[in-house]
């Protein structure tokens, strides 16, 4: 029987566990989207053979978001959950068959280890903020356990990455890959901690999931979410560049866009303290109108001091974003359809990372990047004004 979770039940260490559950889940896909795009360049591939790849990793999200988020809506944590490990354990286990084979096979094999490891990650992440969000118990809360939550996707990225790394140098891409799958264990480990519901009624289904982008400021609250996501994605692809336009080492590259993510990291375990200060509609507009500053000023850093400065800020402002989208996300939409409704934005999220860096290496090599520096940051700039709450006319 489907379980519902409306108001669910706080065990002992729930946060730390959906904290967690998310780690192991999310740095096993970065691990391995490290480690796929790299055996495959030293077999010979093309580089539009390894973004070809690359881009699996997040269309599959894209496809299958809905259902992963009604799967959540209708059982709740530990079935959706259970269903991502499985997802995850398969696409290390391929990409270790992938080791052996090598060649065209072995590439196909990552292809659908891409795709497996894209789809688990994401289905763990919907429905672990689906249930921290409806565990939440008002507004402050929700922020401050969103911002925990915020902070597991970048200690994934170095967790994943370096360890899948180490291993590659030590013993191969089989040994790395099989490190890999310690990793979900440890989110189905922590599933213990979570605490299952009682069966409960669910309310009646009415229409279609595209109906409930009809919730007031739903709509609103999307688009802001998209543009504050196209700023991570040009901050990633046009930082290398600049600093290639300026002679700089690739070390110095990694530094600045490193910056940026301890800055992110940092901003995400501060706002806990102060969430019962913070109102989520001005900390988005602040938010998005000083990316626009500092995207005007990125171009104009004359140093790399300067332009980890700049990350500095940028990461204090996209930081603080996060958390407070997924609060009020979570208030706009009824209980039974948060799951719905993190896909929407996940799918967003997902369709913008697959197109979006195709449609920046077109306009970079047209205009540059300054140009698009600039171009970005007047749009998540002018945004700003629809970034208003749910009970403000359009």
């Amino acid at each position: 029987m489907a379980e519902t979770d409306a108001t669910p039940q706080r065990g002992p260490g729930w946060l730390a566990a959906l904290i967690a559950g998310q780690v192991g889940l999310h740095a096993a896909m970065a691990g391995l989207r490290m480690a796929a795009p790299l055996q495959a360049l030293r077999e010979g591939f093309s580089p539009w053979a390894v973004g070809l790849l690359l881009a699996l990793f997040a269309a599959a999200p894209v496809a299958l978001a809905l259902h992963s988020g009604r799967l959540a809506d209708r059982h709740g944590y530990h079935r959706p959950v259970h269903i991502a490990v499985g997802l995850e354990v398969g696409a290390l286990l391929l990409a270790v068959a992938a080791s052996f084979a090598g060649g065209t096979p072995g590439f196909v094999l990552l292809c659908v280890a891409a795709m497996l490891a894209g789809a688990g990650a994401n289905m763990g992440m919907l429905t672990i903020q689906r249930t921290a969000g409806l565990a939440a118990h008002d507004g402050p809360e929700r922020v401050r356990v969103f911002s925990w939550l915020g902070i597991a996707p970048s200690f994934s990225n170095v967790v994943g990455p370096v360890a899948i790394g180490f291993a590659i140098d030590l013993a191969g891409f089989g040994a790395g890959y099989a490190l890999m799958l310690l990793l979900p264990l440890v989110t189905l480990f922590t599933s213990r901690r979570v605490a299952r519901v009682v069966p409960q009624a669910r309310p009646p289904r009415d229409g279609t999931a595209w109906d409930l982008l009809d919730s007031p400021g739903l709509k609103r609250l999307l688009l802001v979410n998209w543009l504050l996501s196209m700023c991570w994605d040009v901050h990633s692809f046009a930082v290398p560049i600049l600093g290639h336009e300026r002679g700089y080492s690739a070390s110095t590259i990694g530094l600045v866009l490193g910056t940026f993510t301890m800055s992110v990291t940092a901003v995400r375990a501060v706002i806990p303290w102060i969430a019962d200060r913070l109102d989520e509609t001005t900390v988005v507009r602040a938010a998005m109108l000083g990316t626009g500053v500092v995207f005007a000023a990125y171009p104009l850093a004359s140093s790399p001091w300067a332009m980890g400065g700049c990350a500095v800020l940028l990461g204090v402002t996209l930081g603080a974003v996060q958390p407070m989208i997924m609060s009020t996300l979570h208030q706009l939409t009824p209980a039974h359809r948060h799951g719905e409704a993190l896909a929407f934005r996940s799918m967003a999220i997902n369709a913008s990372s697959t197109v979006m860096p195709l449609v920046f290496g077109a306009a970079g090599t047209v205009v540059g990047a300054a140009v698009l520096f600039w171009a970005v940051g007047g749009a998540v700039g002018a945004g700003s004004w629809v970034a208003r709450r749910p009970t403000e006319s359009a």
